[in-house]
Parts: C-alpha cells; sequence; structure tokens
C-alpha cells in the first residue's frame, strides 16, 4: 500500500483584524482613541495628542472626536459567552505596577513653579505669565513623553487634560490684551467724538463697540481707538464713510473685517460720497487685541 501524498497544512492566512470600536478597558474620554489604538496598532498617546493639537488648531478635533463618539459603537466588556463564529476574547492582562511617572512629573511641575515665584518675589523681576505657562507646559509634555516610553499604569489622561489647560492659558496670555477683569458682556454706543474712548477694555464676555453714530465731519484728526478684550467674541461697527485702518493681535478665534473671513490687516477704505472718503487717510485708527474669541469689524 502506497503512503498518501504529502499536502501542506492548511494556510491560517492573514491575521483578522479587530472591528473598530471604542475601548471599554483604555478610555478617558469615551473611549475613542483607545479604539483607534487597538484597530491600527498605534499607541493611544498619539491618539490623543493628536486630537488635542486640532482642537487647538480651530477646534476641528473636537468635532471629530465627537463624530467618532456618536459613530464608533461600544467594545465588548469581556464577559460572557463570544458570539457565534467569533473566538473568544483573550483574557485580559492583570495591571501591571502603577508608573511613577505622572506623580514625578506634578512634583517636579510644583518644584519648578515654588522656584520661579521665588525668583520673581525675591529679584524683582517679571517673569510674567508666559514664562511660568510655558514651563508648565514643557514639564507636562515631558512627562507624557516618559509615560510613553516607561511600563506600567501611567495614567495619562490626567497629564493630557492638564496639558491642554495650560495650552489654552498659554495661548490666551501669549495674545498679551490689556484685558480688564469684567465679567459679563458690554455694550458701547458713543454719540460724540468727545464720548470716544482711547481703550475700551473687556474680560470675560462679548464685547460691542458701535461707533456708527461719531460724526466724522466733527473730526479735527484720526481717532485712535484700541480694543482690549480676554475671552469672548468682539464686534466693532464703524461708520460707512470712514476709511480705517486696522491693526490685530489674534489669540485663539477668527478676524472678521467687512464680511470677508480671514481677512488682513491695512486700510479700508468708506464707501460713499464724502470728502474725506476714500483719500488715503484714515479716519479711525483700529487696533485690536483679543484673547479668545471672533472679532467682527463692520460698518453701521
Amino acid at each position: 500500500m502506497e503512503p498518501a501524498p504529502w499536502q501542506p497544512p492548511p494556510s491560517a492566512g492573514p491575521p483578522v483584524r479587530p472591528p473598530l470600536r471604542r475601548s471599554r478597558t483604555d478610555k478617558v474620554i469615551g473611549g475613542v482613541n483607545g479604539g483607534l489604538a487597538e484597530y491600527t496598532g498605534i499607541d493611544p498617546l498619539l491618539w490623543r495628542v493628536g486630537f488635542v493639537a486640532l482642537a487647538l488648531a480651530g477646534g476641528t478635533g473636537v468635532l471629530v472626536y465627537l463624530l467618532l463618539w456618536l459613530l464608533m459603537p461600544s467594545g465588548p466588556d469581556g464577559a460572557g459567552a463570544p458570539a457565534p463564529g467569533r473566538a473568544a476574547a483573550l483574557p485580559r492582562e492583570p495591571a501591571g505596577p502603577r508608573s511613577p511617572v505622572p506623580g514625578v512629573t506634578i512634583a517636579a511641575l510644583l518644584i519648578v513653579m515654588g522656584v520661579l515665584a521665588l525668583v520673581t518675589r525675591l529679584t524683582g523681576w517679571d517673569l510674567g505669565a508666559t514664562v511660568f505657562l510655558g514651563t508648565a507646559l514643557a514639564i507636562v509634555g515631558a512627562g507624557l513623553v516618559a509615560g510613553a516610553l516607561v511600563g506600567g499604569r501611567s495614567f495619562r489622561g490626567g497629564l493630557i487634560t492638564l496639558g491642554v489647560l495650560l495650552s489654552l492659558a498659554l495661548a490666551i496670555a501669549a495674545a498679551e490684551p490689556t484685558a480688564g477683569d469684567s465679567v459679563g458682556d458690554r455694550t458701547y454706543r458713543p454719540q460724540t467724538v468727545a464720548d470716544v474712548r482711547e481703550v475700551y477694555e473687556g474680560g470675560m464676555g462679548d464685547l460691542t463697540v458701535d461707533l456708527s453714530d461719531v460724526p466724522m465731519d466733527d473730526l479735527d484728526e484720526a481717532l485712535s481707538v484700541q480694543v482690549n478684550h480676554g475671552v469672548g467674541d468682539v464686534e466693532i461697527v464703524v461708520p460707512r464713510s470712514a476709511d480705517v485702518r486696522i491693526t490685530a493681535e489674534q489669540g485663539l478665534g477668527e478676524l472678521e473685517v467687512f464680511g470677508a473671513d480671514s481677512a488682513d490687516e491695512g486700510l479700508y477704505a468708506g464707501t460713499g460720497s464724502r470728502p474725506w472718503t476714500g483719500d488715503g487717510d484714515p479716519e479711525i485708527e483700529l487696533m485690536v487685541h483679543n484673547g479668545v474669541g471672533e472679532v467682527e469689524v463692520s460698518r453701521g
């Protein structure tokens, strides 16, 4: 009797990629990043950092994250029998020892902030908020990098949240608006040239400066108006016939000038046939400093 011819063993085929689901074991907010990490094999920290960067760059990261949260189904919790046709889930590995990185990061943050405060108090140097916030953000960033390299449970979600808050605070401080400490919406509508302030300040809330009723006939020289605001939208209304030169320092938000998104700074001619309109000399010198929020300049 002849032996049966040799046949190669059946191929197992390529590994089956898990379905795209929100993770129920590795999650900070909703488990979207954990699910993306399980699906792609990319560390969840990189996904979280990417969404934070998109959130700071115009807020698109927040929208994308919310859409994924709504569209991605929740992953299994590992309990019960597996679904028909699906392999049983592997038992979850026991959690490793807690990583010392978050604690060391917070300790280093407190120590460095204390040293900077002592330097400011004892030497009289005015380091400013940007130095404190920038240093704190650098320490938190170093902690996140170390947490990705060191094993153990690192609890990076707290450091990521702290980093986002520090980034927002640094963006506000970097804009350097000389804003007041008021909270709430404010509206100013001067009726004469004498009523126009050189500086309009706001803290938190929407700020409206309506100059549309100021008579341009009474001007001896250009009106210099500075608008400083912290957090909130700013709306500035100027007369239709006035030529306006605009200078803006914007933190987080868009600048819209006379209906044009992301408009450039410079001289904008008025409309109409008044003697001063379109002569190349501005009737209003407008300087805007805003920390967080949209700025809109329009004509009354």
